[in-house]
């Protein structure tokens, strides 16, 4: 046998076994998306923080139920209404060996409310910071404008960067992996927008271990092609599984799957503010006053919706029906805030009272690729309110178009998601209250609903350190926006989903996010 065709053999014998003990350390994520930048402080959007807690931590993290925890800060308290103290941990290292300091922590709550074109800025969670002071080694206290109870809560989703490598890194330094130097339980190692996201375990992280040493984040944004990935064996897990994969990936022996309830509540925004709203005209399609700034006429279409049929055959099960802005148990709920009942009766005697017995015609706007049939959503709303009398048509969009769109308030009818952090409040500050930049609050109010009454309340319940005085506000202000002006649709809250081989395990989580982190082995 020649040299050569020894030392072929050999190292194919090495591949051979070198190749399943590495991709036994290997995990790889079937994605509906990747992140829209690397850098952890461009856009507040729930994946855009969920991959960037691999590379990077908060001072305080959510478990997967959204109780507060310790990440780099292992306690923290109220000193006053004005004041919060956080204990650094003093085993916290950046990548490269620095110990973690009040002045990266000051540098980060400065710059994540300051990034340059930042589609959703995080400015909403810093802006009552006025001040961050150094007490001891490890000690910081944070000082702010107002009481701010939930501030523990909005620092959870703030990455807390290095003040030395960040100080003069751009969001396009973040993007390369030049600044991409966090504390978190993983390094990043590649990425490029459209492919798959790249990172390794850090070896050095205080906390716990992850159980794979390499992780690949794949984006495959079309939910059949994920489940065929994970059946074909090109991925290990799946996230966002649609009903009936779910049914069939749950019976098999090759799969396992994992399920929690959401905090994200699908909703209808509505124009309630133009006097002439673009997609809503007369019934045979010329001009008309803004229908929808009667109150009595966006509640006959709550009224007009089906809301258990939505659930039970357009989501098969896969949702429950939403009445309030949070799901049972969540802080501020109000119990008897209950799911509007379907009355198509009720709802066409309150349309001819607010003199609209021969309807009006209107267009129902959504994404087709964020949430779990969503285009199927939006046509089966438009073919409820067809029964009621209305002329409804549907136009769905891609993610990006529709945000950018929903942004510019280009739509009359849109169908929108979000998740309150971690209490009902986040929902009023952000999709209630009247728009207000320089408060920061109604940020997200895309059908530009105002009551001045509901932002009173809301505005004192965000400054009431007192947690039942808090959520009984929360409640009051609850009640009034959806049961007094329905200010808002609610639909449904999601079920989140994951499948899996056989042989992994995953910590289902209500916030959505997709964690390697939360992968475990089976024994």
């Amino acid at each position: 046998m020649s040299r050569l065709r020894r030392a072929l053999l050999a190292a194919a014998t090495l591949a051979t076994f070198a190749g399943p003990a590495r991709a036994q350390d290997l995990l790889r994520i079937g994605m509906e998306s990747g992140p829209t930048s690397l850098d952890p402080h461009y856009a507040s959007l729930i994946t855009n923080i969920a991959f960037s807690r691999h590379v990077f931590q908060p001072l305080v993290q959510q478990d997967r139920r959204q109780a507060l925890q310790p990440a780099l800060a292992t306690s923290w308290r109220a000193v006053d209404d004005l004041t919060w103290e956080f204990t650094l941990d003093p085993a916290a290292r950046f990548h490269d060996g620095a110990r973690v300091t009040a002045d990266d922590v000051a540098f980060t709550l400065a710059r994540a409310g300051d990034v340059p074109n930042s589609p959703s800025s995080f400015r909403v969670y810093t802006r009552p910071i006025t001040a961050v002071e150094t007490v001891d080694d490890r000690t910081i206290r944070i000082r702010t404008r107002v009481p701010t109870p939930l501030l523990p809560n909005y620092l959870c989703l703030v990455m807390i960067v290095s003040k030395q490598h960040g100080e003069t890194a751009t969001t396009a330094d973040y993007n390369a992996g030049r600044a991409m130097i966090g504390t978190g339980p993983y390094r990043h190692v590649s990425w490029q927008p459209g492919s798959p996201l790249v990172m390794e375990r850090n070896d050095a992280f205080a906390g716990p271990a992850p159980a794979f040493a390499r992780v690949e984040f794949r984006p495959i944004a079309n939910a059949g092609a994920r489940t065929a990935a994970l059946e074909a064996g090109d991925v290990d897990l799946i996230e966002i599984v649609p009903p009936d994969q779910m049914k069939k990936l749950s019976a098999s022996a090759r799969f396992a799957t994992a399920e929690s309830p959401s905090n994200r509540l699908l909703f209808l925004t509505l124009d309630s503010d133009r006097e002439a709203s673009p997609h809503v005209t007369a019934r045979g399609g010329g001009p008309i006053a803004n229908p929808l700034r009667d109150p009595r006429v966006r509640r006959a279409l709550s009224m007009a919706i089906n809301r258990d049929a939505l659930v039970a055959r357009v989501l098969q099960g896969q949702a429950t029906a939403a009445g309030d802005l949070g799901p049972a148990g969540y802080f501020g709920t109000a119990p008897d805030l209950l799911p509007q009942p379907f009355d198509l009766d009720g709802a066409k005697k309150l349309l001819a009272e607010a003199g609209y017995s021969q309807g009006f015609a209107l267009q129902v706007n959504g994404p087709n690729d964020r949430f779990v049939n969503d285009e199927q959503v939006v046509q089966a709303i438009a073919q409820m309110w067809t029964r009621l009398g209305l002329v409804a048509t549907v136009e769905t969009r891609p993610r990006g178009v529709w945000l950018a769109e929903a942004a510019q308030l280009k739509y009359s009818v849109n169908l929108a998601g979000f998740s309150p952090n971690p209490e009902v409040l986040g929902m009023l500050e952000t999709q209630i209250h009247s728009w207000n930049p320089v408060l920061g609050l109604g940020t997200a109010n895309r059908g530009r609903f105002s009551n001045t009454d509901i932002d009173g309340l809301i505005q004192k319940a965000r400054q009431t350190m007192d947690d039942a005085l808090r959520a009984e506000l929360t409640r009051q202000a609850s009640r009034a926006a959806l049961r007094d002006q329905t200010a808002l649709i609610p639909l449904y809250f999601q079920v989140n989903t994951w499948a899996m081989r056989r042989g992994l395990g995953y910590e289902a989580r209500t916030d959505e996010m997709t964690l390697a982190t939360s992968v475990s082995r089976a024994p």
